[in-house]
């Protein structure tokens, strides 16, 4: 079954895992085999000793957004997902990168160690896309290439198609270009639930998602709801090789929940009808000209055929899907993701030492 977990609350979720062994990426077949775990490459390990180069915040309409580079070479701003999460979850597993490009993390507006907005109804996608721009022209950057993964994805397409002529290359990650099908994904992945899971996920939504008192008042679900949303509904789509099966995905939970529940909204995590309900680009991408990859797992929670019809749409536009692999597909399959991706950005060996 490959289901399509909403594909934004993987910032909630620890990254302290092993990881799988790189595999032949294709769009063509998906291999059911499952991967010895491989450790991330040394490089990984040691850059953020190494690479470290500056920190800092810019304002950016008014707000302090917190930014990270590391490495050298032309730039590839990155953007998390969540929406709410943090930039964090890719570290080490992106690091490999910046041997041959200077890596620019963004926390978004509301997340991490970027300053909250007071008045919710600030936290939209083009609000954010403006954000990007700011930090873009903050820094200095001049033509960027930009990789955004599951919300980031998302929003890397509307910074696309508002400022393409400020990108050298566009990367999409694990992400969605129609709420409208993405919502249809849930139906059926809702659908293919146990009763007992479905049955028990409909009474909680019915009783009321977000509880009383304390916990209402931290603006998060009840953990009841997280342990069957999250935990049982979503995680085996995260990672298509659980590595620690006592690994708890709740207890390390990290997400700007005031900011999530304005972005998705109020009604659970199998339909999302907050102010993300306005994504719906798919009919816009033919106007996009940058050189684009689209990369998603064979057991993504985001399912293949949503990247499918991005592809479609971008023309000249690739699509590598990586086998054994859910949605974090830089740690079920790191090497093979690390490869995919220098070799797009620098076909010609160009950005090789």
């Amino acid at each position: 079954m490959r289901n399509a977990r909403a594909c934004f609350l993987v910032g909630a979720i620890s990254l302290a895992i092993s990881l799988s062994t790189a595999q032949t990426a294709t769009s063509v077949r998906r291999s059911k085999s499952v991967s010895k775990p491989a450790p991330v490459e040394k490089p990984a390990r040691e850059a953020l000793n190494v690479y470290i180069q500056q920190e800092g915040f810019v304002d950016a309409n008014g707000l302090m957004i917190y930014y990270k580079t590391l490495g050298k070479g032309d730039p590839l701003v990155i953007l998390h997902g969540g929406p709410g999460a943090s930039h964090d979850y890719f570290l080490p597993y992106l690091l490999p990168l910046a041997r041959h490009n200077r890596l620019v993390f963004i926390d978004e507006r509301g997340s991490g160690r970027s300053q909250k907005v007071e008045d919710p109804a600030g936290y939209t996608i083009e609000n954010m896309v403006e954000d990007v721009e700011a930090v873009r022209q903050a820094l200095g950057l001049g033509k960027i290439n930009l990789l955004g993964h599951s919300y980031g994805g998302a929003l890397a397409q509307a910074y696309a198609l508002k400022y393409q002529q400020n990108l050298t290359h566009l990367i999409l990650g694990s992400t969605w270009s129609s709420t409208e099908a993405m919502n249809k994904v849930f139906v059926k992945m809702k659908a293919n639930m146990s009763p007992e899971l479905r049955d028990r996920i409909d009474r909680l939504e019915a009783a009321g998602l977000f509880g009383h008192g304390k916990v209402y008042e931290q603006n998060r679900y009840t953990a009841e709801y997280m342990v069957a949303s999250w935990g049982e509904g979503y995680f085996p789509y995260v990672y298509h090789n659980r590595p620690d099966p006592n690994y708890d995905p709740i207890a390390n939970g990290n997400i700007s929940w005031s900011l999530y529940r304005q972005m998705w909204g109020e009604h659970g995590e199998f339909i999302i009808d907050g102010n993300l309900r306005s994504v719906e680009y798919t009919g816009r991408l033919g106007s996009l000209k940058v050189p684009t990859l689209i990369v998603v797992g064979d057991h993504d929670e985001c399912d293949p055929s949503l990247s499918e019809a991005m592809r479609d749409k971008i023309a000249g536009s690739r699509l590598a899907i990586m086998p054994n692999s859910g949605h974090m597909t830089f740690v079920d399959q790191p090497n093979l993701f690390i490869k995919t991706v220098d070799e797009f950005l620098h076909p010609t060996g160009g950005g090789k030492p």
